[in-house]
């Protein structure tokens, strides 16, 4: 594909790692609970240097229906052929810079058109996507921040709080990330797990706290009169209560009730972000890249966003420190007013792929620091990485 753009790196190889982390607490939300996290690390070797990228789909298409399996299936067989020069690039696409600010990433830029043939399968083209543009920032000396235009060199941080066993273990859990300076509680809710425990935490946390719900779905047009109720609870936001199609049932509940509504699993792109804000389905976008795509669409996400005066923050999917790189970077920008995902390392991992996102102290606290680095600006811990592996990664080359 390179052979096509003057100037940029040449993609020689791309090789698919798959790594087993443990997680330091099960993770439960509507759809499961997780001890172990089964990523898929997409390594681009280029004539330039390497880059990595992360996918962010989850080991069972529970959560989506893309899951590791899958999305190392669609690289190995589809989308890494295309990106080894198998697939020759329409020149108009690859003359398309989609980054709004920043120097040229032509190379970054050519993945989207160059994959547009395979239908879906967004989780594995951003992973690839953010290798590419990894390898090609870290040759140029840049940083993501750099080029994402990043107004910030440190980011609010929020936690993503799961199902808990009981309600004690549930409060010791939000202290514990209270005491340890995060600014904002993201709780997981599911039928049968949602006033009890909201309003349990809502009263720790005070009449002050930022608290905001997360359902994943869970929910039918049935329980708009239950999830009314939250709006006692002043909460930031409710997120994705319904399922991912279904605009009109979240443009009902953002009718019926005060709480903002906010769109994760429905948001895939530009089109379908303007189409649930002018429907009314949602007030404020959580921004997830690896479900757009990648960055550079989620970079078009925010503009929008910021065109059409809409908050956004930036979801997590439980990354290891190559995700959390790239999207602290991306949560620096403008348009990103609320606290994200972006937890510490220590949130989900004893260990990190990388070295540790730590929360930073004095006037710094509950934050995390945007890295400087070229590229993510982050390193790989080779050892980790064959630590982790239950198999030997799959190597594909020109």
């Amino acid at each position: 594909m390179s052979d096509t753009i003057p100037d940029a790196p040449r993609i020689e190889a791309i090789e698919l790692h798959r790594i087993e982390v443990p997680l330091v607490r099960p993770f439960e939300t509507s759809f499961g609970r997780e001890t172990v996290r089964e990523v898929l690390m997409v390594r681009v070797r280029t004539d330039a240097g390497d880059g990595w990228g992360e996918c962010v789909a989850g080991r069972d298409p529970f959560y989506s229906s893309e899951y590791v399996d899958g999305a190392a299936s669609v690289i190995e067989r589809h989308l890494g052929p295309a990106l080894l020069g198998r697939l020759r690039v329409d020149g108009r696409a690859v003359s398309r810079d989609p980054m709004p600010r920043g120097a040229s990433v032509p190379l970054a830029a050519a993945v989207a058109p160059a994959l547009a043939f395979v239908a879906g399968h967004r989780m594995a083209k951003g992973a690839l996507e953010a290798a590419v543009l990894d390898a090609e920032l870290r040759a140029q000396g840049r940083s993501m921040g750099e080029a994402f235009g990043a107004e910030r060199d440190w980011v609010d941080c929020g936690v993503s709080v799961g199902i808990a066993p009981t309600l004690e273990e549930l409060l010791d859990e939000v202290t514990g990330y209270l005491e340890e300076g995060y600014r904002r509680i993201k709780l997981k809710i599911r039928p049968g797990w949602d006033l009890v425990p909201v309003g349990a935490v809502r009263e720790l946390m005070g009449p002050a706290g930022m608290l905001q719900v997360d359902a994943n779905t869970a929910y039918t047009a049935d329980d708009i009169p239950l999830l009314a109720r939250l709006d006692d609870l002043d909460l930031l936001l409710i997120e994705q209560p319904f399922a991912e199609e279904d605009l009109a049932t979240h443009a009902r509940l953002a009718a019926e009730c005060d709480t903002p509504v906010c769109l994760d699993e429905s948001i895939l792109g530009v089109s379908t972000a303007i189409d649930a804000i002018e429907r009314g389905a949602t007030s404020i976008i959580n921004i997830k890249p690896g479900r757009m795509g990648g960055y550079l669409e989620a970079l078009r996400v925010h503009d929008v966003c910021c065109e059409l005066d809409v908050p956004a923050w930036c979801g997590g999917m439980l990354e290891t420190g190559v995700g959390r790189a790239a999207n602290v970077a991306l949560a620096a920008l403008p348009g990103f007013v609320l606290p994200g995902d972006t937890s510490a390392s220590s949130r989900y991992y004893a260990e990190d792929l990388t070295e540790p996102f730590v929360l930073g102290t004095g006037e710094h606290h509950g934050q995390l620091r945007v890295p400087d680095g070229p590229g993510t600006g982050v390193t790989v811990r080779d050892e980790l990485l064959r630590a982790w592996a239950p198999a030997q990664p799959v190597t594909l080359a020109r």
